[in-house]
């Protein structure tokens, strides 16, 4: 099929996607970038240079140019949904990164324009399509009739030692219990498979080493309707070089799903995957190794949706959104924290 060409907008996590998702692998393959953008200019001329193609400083030049098919917008969270609308309005696509936007009404809004235009919009987490790890669990979870869920416990953390900047990742309001909003926005999409209709959240958060004014170590309480519960951790603040696992214990009526649980036995390119039920009175264990997916960029996926004009459906947009129902409570529990002084 032929490579979509792509402009990449924002180049400070752009310039990370550049160096690792569109030189190499499937987004090489798949896409072709035709020109950059940022409000930086020394980036837009780093880029614009090194890559050979047209730079800006401004969004609206890059929508004005007909050889431009997609956009990848790798900006910060804030004010997303309106810079999407922005370019698929031009009738463009999108390929953007987690977590979609803080507001989960702009997120709604913007995702119900997207399926009514027939404009593709894919982000990293959640994926328009199940990974490779997720949907092993999903046919265990069939395979061995595990009933409903019960809980689960999900975690990831790494080691940051972080100075303010200015940046979003400074204002406890737009970027609330960093860890989770940054590291642990992942684990909400993922569970999203698992688990639904959330009715009520709490939040622990602490600043241990960061010098930032918000936290680096939190945890998320979830309630669900049916009577499942859940916790989500993330920290930047372990150093035990187990950085980024993302493991999930999920429990259900007749058993329990398992991924990177326990210290690491295999290459940093691949997950552990396991599955404890019973069935007639019989305990079960399978156990398995998968490729990892890395951040997890479709571009695959995302070449085929454009090229076929398949547009975004409504179940991968209610997927989108669910996961920004359980940042939204988070925000709220953040708020609260806020005004108590915490």
């Amino acid at each position: 099929m032929q490579r979509i060409r792509l402009a990449v907008v924002g180049l400070n996590f752009g310039s990370w996607i550049i160096e690792n998702e569109l030189l190499q692998g499937a987004g090489l393959a798949t896409m072709v970038i035709v020109a950059v953008c940022d409000i930086d200019a020394q980036k837009v001329a780093k880029w614009s240079t090194q890559l050979g193609v047209p730079g800006y400083t401004d969004i609206a030049d890059v929508l004005a140019q007909p050889d431009v098919q997609a956009v990848g917008l790798f900006t910060g969270p804030v004010g997303r949904a309106g810079l999407i609308r922005q370019i698929i309005t031009s009738g463009r696509d999108v390929m953007t990164t987690k977590p979609f936007d803080g507001d989960v009404v702009a997120a709604q809004l913007v995702l119900a324009e997207a399926c009514a235009q027939r404009r593709v919009v894919h982000l990293n987490s959640p994926a328009p399509t199940l990974p490779v790890d997720l949907a092993q669990l999903t046919t265990w979870q069939k395979e061995y009739d595990l009933g409903q869920p019960i809980a689960y416990r999900a975690t990831t953390w790494c080691s940051y030692r972080e100075q303010p900047n200015g940046s979003w990742y400074d204002d406890p309001l737009l970027c609330p219990a960093a860890p989770l909003f940054r590291l642990g926005i992942y684990l909400i999409n993922d569970i999203g498979w698992f688990f639904a209709h959330v009715v009520h959240v709490d939040l622990l958060q602490s600043r241990i080493f960061t010098q930032r004014p918000t936290a680096d170590n939190a945890q998320l309480s979830v309630l669900y309707a049916n009577g499942a519960i859940g916790s989500i951790y993330a920290s930047f603040c372990i150093e035990d070089q187990q950085y980024y696992r993302c493991a999930l214990e999920l429990n259900f009526e007749r058993g329990t799903l398992y991924r990177n649980v326990g210290p690491m036995a295999v290459e940093n390119n691949q997950i552990q995957l396991a599955v404890v039920a019973v069935k007639e009175g019989k305990q079960h264990i399978t156990q398995t190794v998968v490729p990892s997916q890395g951040a997890g960029y479709q571009w695959e996926e995302f070449q085929r949706a454009i090229l076929q004009q398949q547009g975004t459906s409504q179940a991968y947009a209610d997927r989108i959104v669910a996961g920004l129902q359980i940042i939204a409570g988070m925000q709220q529990a953040n708020s609260d924290a806020i005004v108590r002084g915490m």
